[in-house]
């Protein structure tokens, strides 16, 4: 019996450890690291429609200044330098084709659309090239004023339905904490067709150089910290919601994976702890968890996963309250 087995989007995995959309999930070769470490699923680096969008009006403009260079020539047959050209899709649907080909684990796809249009064609080249599950990486900051909440909510679902609509792939969304209700919202993405939702998208924080006056974008890799905000509303979210709950950033040791089982997380994706100490960490932390559960006496992962969800309080906000202020009359003791 594998003691680390977990269900998430019907596949079984042999462990709840998940290598999120990063720099080390983006080749074959890192892929090929992370399975011989143990990872039990990858979740690849975002294709990005605004880069697939870039790349049809180069080969358009190509496609232009051959025709002004070149009045004389009436051929269908694109130029060779055209023929030859791969856009970045193309590179990401072959390494999605190469890892499927290679890797024994399931190879999920990651998707950061701009537009409903994108967002369907993409997903279903996607289905195409053979992906196991497909990520919609929805990185949308509500900044315009004539925007209202609703509007932003059915903007999301909207995106979730129209790719539901287009493939049969099983479907994760990844959205931010920034929303008023976010066990209702979560809800509304179910029924619009979500397998899955992956707790919490990190906004980038931009800081102001006051040398240069620019903006000053740096990449803040998560820490422990950050964990605390997904327990909290993975707590909230199980068993209120039919929908399979992964939990990204603030995972960086055995503790983190175990309390997010606790709370009920199907899976935890990994990616600044990649990162920051690279392959190995993954075959530490399988080793950790199995030694607690032995330690403590459990059969397997599954045996306690989600008995400490918010369930069986009727009302979750109510205890919150009274943690709050006990919090506060703790300081000093």
């Amino acid at each position: 019996m594998n003691k680390l087995s977990s269900q998430y989007m019907g596949m079984t995995l042999k462990s709840p450890l998940v290598a999120s959309a990063s720099p080390m999930t983006s080749t074959l070769k890192s892929a090929l690291e992370l399975e011989e470490a143990g990872i039990s699923a990858i979740v690849m680096r975002s294709l990005f429609e605004e880069h697939c969008k870039k790349d049809h009006e180069m080969a358009h403009q190509m496609l232009h200044d051959q025709d002004i260079g070149h009045a004389e020539a009436n051929s269908s047959i694109a130029p060779p330098i055209l023929q030859k050209l791969k856009t970045t899709e193309d590179h990401y649907l072959e390494t999605l084709q190469s890892m499927k080909k290679e890797l024994s684990i399931p190879v999920i796809a990651s998707l950061n659309g701009a537009s409903l249009e994108g967002w369907e064609e993409h997903a279903a080249n996607i289905q195409q090239a053979g992906a196991d599950a497909l990520e919609l990486n929805i990185y949308s900051i509500a900044a315009n004023l004539k925007e209202s909440a609703d509007q932003v909510e059915h903007r999301y679902t909207e995106i979730v339905r129209r790719v539901r609509e287009t493939v049969d792939l099983p479907l994760a969304v990844k959205i931010s904490s920034q929303f008023s209700s976010p066990v209702h919202f979560i809800e509304k993405l179910k029924m619009a067709g979500a397998d899955a939702v992956v707790i919490f998208n990190r906004f980038y924080q931009p800081d102001i150089n006051l040398q240069t006056l620019d903006v000053d974008n740096k990449i803040q890799l998560s820490d422990s910290s950050d964990l605390l905000e997904r327990l909290r509303w993975t707590a909230i979210l199980k068993h209120q919601v039919a929908i399979d709950i992964a939990i990204t950033g603030g995972v960086h040791s055995a503790e983190g994976v175990l309390k997010a089982s606790l709370v009920g997380s199907n899976i935890t994706q990994l990616c600044s702890v990649l990162l920051l100490r690279g392959p190995d960490i993954i075959t530490e932390l399988n080793h950790d968890i199995e030694r607690w559960l032995d330690a403590n006496e459990y059969e397997s992962l599954e045996q306690l996963r989600g008995s400490m969800s918010y369930s069986n309080n009727s009302d979750p906000s109510s205890n919150e309250r009274s943690n709050y202020m006990d919090m506060l009359d703790s300081w000093g003791r």
